[in-house]
């Protein structure tokens, strides 16, 4: 790949014909589709094309889509990114494959706790995971992000350690880098929760999804990386389908240290459990992807990012000077902005009518991401700029016509 390669952002490519859910599920989510979708956790750029040049390669060469053994590369291709970026060193029987990181969770929640066990989270927080604890019989424990005083957040360790000295959890949900806020969890205070749910015999479940997406200098810490204790109580669970865009082609992967982790008599292991209930089988798809990606993809990653930072300082500045009440707080990791909205004077149910009705947005509403979420709004800043332009300025119209 020729590392002088300039990548193209800006073109708006209507997805509408090709059943993107951001364009499919507005009248279901928020009765209206003639909204600008800027929800969903999906960029709206064309992937690397190193990435689709090798499906298309694999899809003209071999025009048969049979049964498919692990391709030679796949997994050496994961381990070495890993190891390179973010300096996380695993051997493959230490990794398998997960058939997406929500489904990857749900089968982690359904080996590691019993009906009626108790999970903790940390809302605001990725929502689909209180709704598998509470679909699947579990209990979930909130032990709330704490608001700084620059407007940030921050981890309650010392609830954290009531929580799990008290109420006894199985496990605990760990997002890492934070989702929605973009927090890129500081290494001692990842050294401080496994040190926690090691003395108090919890499974901490890390979603790593968005660890490949850092602004700003800051760097990604997976959570096994930090101590014998993560090491000991932790899986890791990431993906390159936020990194590269290419979510549809759902490619994930679960890093486990400790075999006998949360074993407790059980038959299987954890990763036995996975091949014996046949969980662990990628497609040739994921892999071609997945591979081409990890192999070919930095430099297009690099320049995404730097992108996508454009577009949050544009945001931020935008918002600071032409719409009084609304404060973007600057994300460590990902493309998404959590936007608050709380000087405004509005309900929560005002603010959202404002959003859809007033500006014709498709926002992803704070409090779907925990009581805490409300009064704030999730803005996916990874589209064209012109597309992010329209948004702000719907935005600060309907914040002036309030």
């Amino acid at each position: 790949m020729n590392k002088q390669q300039h990548y193209d952002f800006d073109t708006v490519i209507d997805r509408k014909a090709s059943s993107a859910m951001k364009h499919t599920l507005l009248r279901e989510a928020y009765g209206n589709d003639d909204l600008l979708p800027l929800w969903i956790a999906d960029m709206d750029f064309a992937v690397c094309p190193d990435i689709t040049a090798a499906l298309v390669k694999r899809l003209q060469q071999y025009p048969v889509y049979g049964y498919t053994d692990v391709l030679p590369d796949y997994w050496q291709s994961i381990i070495d990114w890993q190891r390179e970026r973010n300096g996380f060193e695993f051997t493959r029987d230490e990794a398998c494959y997960i058939g997406g990181i929500v489904n990857g969770f749900g089968l982690a929640l359904n080996y590691f706790t019993d009906p009626g066990d108790k999970v903790i989270i940390q809302e605001p927080v990725y929502h689909p995971f209180r709704n598998l604890i509470e679909g699947n019989g579990r209990t979930a424990v909130n032990n709330a992000l704490q608001r700084t005083d620059d407007g940030f957040y921050t981890m309650d360790l010392q609830d954290l350690e009531r929580i799990m000295a008290t109420e006894h959890p199985r496990m605990m949900v760990l997002c890492n880098p934070h989702n929605p806020i973009g927090i890129a969890w500081p290494h001692e205070v990842l050294q401080q929760v496994a040190a926690m749910a090691r003395e108090h015999d919890v499974v901490v479940f890390s979603d790593e999804i968005h660890g490949d997406l850092m602004l700003d200098e800051h760097h990604h810490t997976p959570f096994l990386t930090v101590s014998d204790d993560a090491a000991a109580v932790g899986l890791v669970m990431g993906a390159p389908s936020k990194t590269f865009n290419i979510a549809g082609i759902v490619s994930s992967w679960c890093v486990i240290k400790n075999p006998d982790l949360g074993r407790r008599g059980r038959q299987h292991t954890f990763m036995q459990w996975l091949q014996v209930n046949e969980q662990c089988s990628p497609n040739f798809l994921s892999m071609t992807a997945t591979t081409a990606a990890y192999r070919h993809g930095g430099e297009w990653l690099r320049q995404c990012l730097q992108y996508i930072q454009n577009n949050i300082d544009h945001t931020q500045q935008w918002c600071h000077d032409n719409i009084a009440g609304i404060t973007a707080i600057r994300p460590q990791a990902s493309f998404l902005v959590w936007l608050d909205c709380n000087a405004l004077g509005l309900s929560h149910d005002q603010l959202v009518n404002m959003v859809v009705q007033g500006a014709h947005l498709a926002l992803n509403d704070g409090a779907m991401f925990g009581e805490a979420g409300t009064g704030f709004m999730r803005l996916n800043v990874a589209t064209p700029r012109v597309i992010l332009d329209e948004a702000l300025q719907r935005l600060q119209t309907a914040v002036s016509q309030l």
